[in-house]
Parts: C-alpha cells; structure tokens; sequence
C-alpha cells in the first residue's frame, strides 16, 4: 500500500464537512476501521460492496485487509478523496456515484459480496429491510456488516419479550443469524452524533420453507404496528389470520412481542 496522509488531512484538503442532511458522520479512528473491517472474516480477494463511503475511511481498512471494494457515493464533494484511494490501489476500488436504495446490488456486484458500511443513519434501516427482504434466497451478499445507531441495532438482535422486540429483529433472525459485534462510542466519529452506535453482523441461513417473505412481512407489519393490543386485535386486517391462529394453538390474547420467531413463521406458513 501506498504511504496515505491521515483521513483528518484529506478531509481538510478537500474541504470536506458531513452532510446532516445526507447522515454523514466521519469515523477518523484508524484502528476502529481496522477492527470494524475484520469483523466479516477474511477479506483477500473477496467482494465488498460499501455503502456512504464519504471520504474513504473504512474504505482505506477494507483495501488493506485486501478486500476488492465497490463503493456507492451520493456525494459527489467526495468523489475526488476517492479517486486518489482508488489511485494508491490499482483495480481494487470501483466508486459509482449514485443512490444506493435505487441501484440493483446484485447486478451490480455480480458476484457473491460481503456488505461492509458505515451506514448514513437516514437510509441505514431501508437498505437493511431490503437486502433480507423478498422472494430469492440465499441472497447474493455472504454477510452483513453493517453500523447503526444503538438502538436500532438492539432492535435487529432482540429476543421476544423484550420492548426492542419487533419486525426488525423477525426479518433479521428468521431466515438469518444476527450479531452485536462491536459498540461505538459517539467521541469516534466528527461530527460526533447525538447518539451510540453499534455494529450487527448477519449472516444469512436456509430459508424455512413455504414462508414467502411478503406473507411474513405483512403479518409482522400488523402486529406490531398495534403492539400493545391483542392479537385477535391487531391480526383482525391480515384475511384468515384469527383462523389459522386458533388452528395451530397460538393463543389470541397474547401481544406480538411474546411469540417467538418461529411461531411467526408457522402462522405465516398457515396463512399461505
């Protein structure tokens, strides 16, 4: 590798501040990308998509783990940090400028690929409900590596009957295993943010069969969009849904967060 200025310089040099609005927030420290970065395993010639890279920070950690690294950038005030990384690892960083949540991955990537990102706060949970959404699966991405606010990420690692139990922690755990792998304090970043943050590691599982994911997901939107009233109230909207409870044994006066994600999937493969 190519000897590098510290990220600090090269976000003075190209007058570089995080967008609020794009929910940037920059991870200076070097051995946090670094620890961040070999959370997915082994990365030497592997795929990786990033997305938000901003000026290159965690970018820098993935090239140096030997990562070959696809990177989406909607801000284009940071393409030229990125040129010149691109430029100290010959044919080992592709930027595309664009909007993630309107790009096709797969195509994009076409090849199996770890996801590894920092993620801009105000499109993290939208492009994490994507990838572990709809009908293919195995997906085409290995893993998930990917920053959240704190909270958010309990949400995605819950256990039923707790508060943080929910649509995120079903849609992650129930065709995935998802991880807390590392907390990060707020002073790592500039600016720092208002708020913790944590990173979830997913990785994806066999996919239980006869569980369309569009059946589970409008189960799930149901319950826990009236959590707090029964499920003989919340289910009234999802057509055949008190029935199929009351043949397989679940219980209507129970809430959404005490049933277990399997029992999700078994009312959501009666309901198909």
């Amino acid at each position: 590798m190519a000897d590098l200025p510290p990220l600090r310089d090269i976000i003075a040099r190209h007058g570089l501040s995080a967008s609020k609005a794009l929910g940037q927030n920059f991870l200076l420290d070097e051995h946090l990308r670094d620890r961040i970065a070999a959370i997915p395993g082994d990365l030497q010639d592997r795929a990786v998509l990033e997305i938000g890279p901003g000026p290159g920070g965690l970018t820098r950690a993935l090239l140096r783990a030997g990562a070959r690294v696809t990177a989406i950038e909607m801000d284009r005030r940071c393409l030229p940090a990125l040129a010149e990384l691109a430029e100290a690892f010959p044919g080992r960083l592709r930027v595309i400028e664009g909007d993630a949540l309107k790009l096709d991955h797969a195509t994009l990537m076409g090849e199996p690929f770890a996801v590894v990102a920092n993620l801009p706060y105000n499109v993290g949970t939208a492009l994490f409900t994507r990838w572990l959404g709809g009908k293919k699966w195995p997906p085409a991405w290995t893993s998930l590596t990917l920053m959240f606010q704190q909270e958010v990420a309990r949400r995605i690692v819950a256990q039923p009957g707790t508060g943080a139990y929910g649509r995120l922690a079903i849609l992650a755990q129930w065709r995935g295993t998802a991880n807390l792998a590392m907390k990060v304090h707020r002073s790592a970043f500039t600016p720092p943010p208002k708020v913790m943050s944590a990173i979830v590691h997913v990785t994806p599982e066999a996919m239980p069969q006869g569980v369309p994911a569009r059946v589970l997901e409008r189960l799930t939107e149901a319950a826990f969009g009236q959590r707090r009233k029964m499920l003989r109230q919340s289910l009234k909207s999802v057509p055949g849904a008190l029935q199929a409870m009351q043949k397989i044994g679940i219980d209507g006066t129970r809430r959404a967060e005490t049933l277990t994600i399997d029992e999700f999937v078994i009312l959501a493969r009666q309901l198909d």
